[in-house]
């Protein structure tokens, strides 16, 4: 990332726009003495960070969608009734497509790991433990993503546990809304320093899987190939041998 930095600020003309965000923080630099080249290098790790989780997330969505056919359907079923196949999926679809947005965060509830550090700017107990000033603190969102405490048989992949039934059939013909401000969903940690590209996830997240959900379908030949790891969703395992089939073309 360093050398990157270095080529483009050798090639950096400051009488030009801006072509990109990277341009934009070297000029910073040269506005802003307190602004260095290892801010820009870890700002740059931050966005990047969240370009790459979008694809991992969406890629072991995919494969619990091959070992889970009838998840498959069932997100096919509501893209299909939203936009009625005359269409693509837009980011404005998501507040229609519950059960699709359900898969993305059951996924998320197995493979999300702790991965934004904390510290501790004073000293404190909690329970029976004490944490002094200056100690990194990780929320272990691990353990509660896969605690029994929590969830109905938490090891089986079942988005609707993420759902809510409702009395009156919605506009969009579900009777499914999702479960808002689970206390104990916490797949981006918490506080101040959430992850930054929490909401990029979500987006990009959503409208890259229901995109593909609503142009193919997904299946394995092999089904113990592809195999599912707690946490990894910020270094997934390797790509899965998957299958992806064309369904009808829009109308």
């Amino acid at each position: 990332m360093g050398r990157i930095i270095e080529d483009r600020e050798l090639s950096l003309d400051v009488e030009e726009d801006e072509s990109d965000f990277t341009d934009a923080l070297l000029k910073s630099i040269i506005a802003d003495p307190s602004v260095t080249r290892d801010t820009i290098i870890y700002m740059l790790e931050d966005f990047i960070g969240g370009h790459s989780a979008i694809g991992n997330l969406v890629m072991i969505s995919l494969g619990y969608v091959a070992l889970n056919p009838e998840v498959g359907v069932q997100i096919q079923a509501e893209i299909d009734r939203v936009t009625e196949r005359k269409r693509p999926v837009t980011l404005f679809d998501k507040e229609h497509l519950p059960y699709t947005m359900a898969v993305l965060f059951e996924t998320l509830r197995y493979s999300s790991s702790p991965i934004v550090p904390h510290v501790a700017t004073e000293d404190v107990a909690v329970s029976q433990y004490g944490i002094t000033k200056g100690t990194v603190v990780f929320i272990n969102n691990y353990k509660l993503n896969t605690s029994e405490k929590y969830w109905e048989n938490p090891k089986q992949f079942d988005p609707t546990r993420f759902l809510d039934e409702t009395p009156e059939m919605s506009e969009s013909g579900t009777r499914y809304r999702l479960k808002k401000n689970l206390p104990h969903f916490l797949p981006f940690s918490i506080g101040k320093r959430t992850c930054i590209g929490q909401n990029l996830v979500r987006g990009f997240g959503f409208v890259m899987l229901a995109s593909i959900m609503q142009n193919y379908n997904i299946s394995c030949t092999d089904p113990s190939s592809i195999k599912m790891y707690p946490a990894c969703v910020a270094l997934p395992p390797e790509a899965f041998p998957l299958t992806l089939t064309p369904r009808n073309p829009l109308e």
